[in-house]
């Protein structure tokens, strides 16, 4: 994690600085996050978004923490901020020397007449507390400094501040601690500040703009509550900080929570480079329905996908030494097998999950096939067994949604006005991509999981003749994927306006998984189409360029930018099933290592030291979506990993 480090080229600039965001995570689904700039340009930017039943319903609760340091009698603010009028006041920026992650933790050092003050956040694992310390790394006397919080009470989707008046504030002077009881959540929050003077106050900071958020059609901007002030001398070589919470058990002192979270990411660091990238993901699930671990799907905005978490678990469980992590997870999803189906979206209101989706219990049984192969735990095996029976069950005799075996082998999908696949874009009652019929990397999975099902059957001393046949079957009907004319697979067969020939990267899963229905020239053949018309720097586009509906930008409302998820969006979880079709046909571990590098460079802009969830299909490839995405960052750990494993 060490490295990811910019300096005054782009903290200086504040149209570069605020497009770099930085995020840390609490491992139950709460999160802070900011622009490297200092400003908010996102609804869900703040310093403590905590999950109040995790890993959902999160809530902003702290916005951020403006600090001004008085430095022999100057006054500098330390912060940046943009407002709807367009002015940038103050502009803490111009002072920042550098930005940096140190051990997975947002690191800013500033420098102001002659002083160098370092200031980190972070967040323990395991509760909604958000810490910041500032270190006077280099000073020629003591620093008084002043730190205005400031609150919220709303959805982190975005909400109504409430009236100033409904807060309550519990500060005294002499004091190291203070309570806010906020009102629409009906929660304490409570600030630990040792050694420092906090006072109550009462004003609405009115117009912050949400750059991004205009981008993507949402609200423009937003008012925040001062409700407290925290006031303390830093001497030199010292450091102190301020804590927010829901948790009382927390450390009182932010230095002692950053210097644990430090000790834990460089442990995890010692495991493997990327652990702590993969670790941010992970969460807890404390819902009356479920209970266990899981997986967020992208931060700032995604909850828990089946279909995610069950792509994402390879990697960011045991390519990084978490199995026992894995294992929760799969039990955990174990128990939410219906009809032979997986949640695709458990929603953030708590509602009953939904089970929109064809392919997410067929990526349940790749990922119990991936730990039982890392493990060769058996009693996992026996407590799922009746998950992944079902599973067959299902799409043997037919499930929701018209999803069943078909005569010829093949797995058939799709009802009207529903979305089953990964490509999943809706516009109001618009499919975008509705893929009705036998997409092929339903039929691809399906076969994979049968020889998946027979192997977990001779394990068990089962009969195996079962899986054995459907895969048989599966891999006799796949040969009708084959569309000569083009030399590559159709998308989908037997749809309502027949085969659908248009080039997307669907098909590489029929030459990339452990094991495949589509192999030799044929799986050469797609592997270097996809390569001269879908690949990108940062993955695979979702629709070739010469293809009629390709949209090469993505941006605007959402009805916009659902358009064109899937349209030639780019996706870097595709890189995985690209490398292994890929090492699968030329056998070249090194060249395969060369489509990943971009990837790596990557992590130094947008989300800083992660992944977006994708990128513009037109070059230069502009990072887009959200800012940390579970499998593009479990994507690089696993070709990363593959391609240094076979070298």
């Amino acid at each position: 994690m060490d490295g990811l480090r910019v300096g005054r080229e782009v903290c200086g600039d504040f149209s570069l600085a605020e497009t770099r965001e930085w995020l840390v995570t609490n491992g139950r689904g709460g999160y802070a996050s900011g622009t490297v700039a200092g400003s908010l340009s996102r609804r869900y930017h703040g310093l403590l978004i905590a999950a109040l039943a995790p890993p959902l319903e999160r809530r902003l609760l702290v916005a951020k923490c403006e600090i001004d340091l008085t430095i022999e009698g100057v006054r500098y603010a330390l912060g940046s901020n943009r407002w709807t009028s367009g002015a940038i006041a103050p502009s803490g920026h111009r002072l920042m020397e550098s930005f940096a992650l140190v051990d997975a933790l947002p690191t800013w050092t500033h420098a102001c007449a002659g002083a160098l003050i370092e200031q980190t956040i972070a967040m323990p694992d395991g509760a909604d507390a958000t810490a910041l310390v500032l270190r006077a790394v280099r000073a020629r006397g003591p620093i008084e400094v002043r730190m205005r919080l400031l609150f919220a009470d709303r959805d982190h989707h975005g909400g109504d501040l409430p009236d100033l008046s409904a807060f309550e504030v519990a500060a005294a002077t002499g004091w190291d601690l203070a309570t806010v009881m906020l009102p629409d959540c009906e929660k304490t929050l409570i600030i630990y500040a040792p050694g420092a003077r906090l006072t109550a106050t009462s004003q609405r900071y009115a117009g912050f703009a949400f750059v991004r958020e205009v981008e993507r059609g949402l609200a423009a901007s937003d008012d925040y509550a001062h409700l407290l002030d925290i006031e303390f001398t830093l001497e030199p070589g010292d450091s102190a900080g301020c804590v927010v919470t829901l948790d009382p058990s927390v450390p009182h002192s932010a230095h002692a929570i950053v210097a644990a979270r430090r000790e834990r990411e460089r442990a995890r660091g010692a495991v493997h480079p990327l652990a702590p990238l993969a670790d941010a993901f992970v969460v807890v699930r404390n819902a009356s329905a479920t209970s266990g671990r899981t997986v967020i799907a992208g931060y700032p905005w995604f909850g828990d996908w089946g279909r995610d978490t069950m792509i994402a678990l390879p990697g960011l469980t045991l390519a990084v030494g978490r199995p026992n992590v894995a294992r929760e997870i799969l039990t955990t999803f174990a128990a939410t097998v219906d009809g032979g189906m997986l949640p695709n979206r458990f929603p953030d209101d708590g509602a009953a999950p939904e089970y929109n989706t064809a392919d997410a219990a067929l990526w349940y049984i790749e990922a119990v096939r991936a730990y039982v192969a890392a493990t060769d735990d058996l009693s996992l095996l026996s407590e799922v067994l009746p998950a992944l029976d079902a599973i067959v069950d299902g799409y043997v005799h037919g499930t929701r949604y018209g999803i069943r075996v078909d005569d010829d082998g093949l797995v058939r999908a799709g009802h009207p006005g529903v979305q089953l696949t990964w490509m999943d874009a809706k516009v109001g009652d618009w499919v975008v991509t509705p893929r009705i019929g036998k997409p092929i990397e339903i039929s691809a999975l399906w076969y994979a999981g049968m020889h998946a099902m027979e192997w977990f059957a001779a394990k068990l001393a089962r009969p195996t003749a079962r899986y054995r046949d459907l895969a048989e079957r599966c891999a006799s009907g796949f040969a009708r994927f084959w569309n000569p004319e083009r030399g590559y697979c159709y998308d989908v067969l037997d749809g309502p306006q027949g085969h659908e020939p248009a080039l997307r990267p669907n098909q590489l899963f029929a030459c990339s998984q452990h094991v495949s229905p589509i192999s030799g020239t044929q799986a050469r053949a797609i592997v270097e189409v996809c390569s001269r018309e879908l690949l990108t720097s940062y993955g695979l586009r979702t629709l070739a360029p010469s293809e009629p509906g390709y949209i090469g930008r993505y941006g605007g409302d959402q009805a916009a930018r659902d358009a064109a998820y899937h349209q030639g969006t780019v996706w870097p979880w595709l890189l995985g099933p690209f490398v292994r079709a890929h090492l699968r046909v030329y056998r070249n571990p090194a060249l395969a290592r060369t489509f990943v590098q971009p990837l790596c460079d990557a992590r130094n802009a947008y989300g800083m030291g992660t992944l977006a969830e994708i990128f513009e299909g037109d070059p230069p490839h502009a990072p887009r979506g959200t800012i940390a995405q579970a499998w593009s960052i479990a994507t690089l750990i696993t070709t990363l990993d593959e391609t240094e494993a076979r070298s």
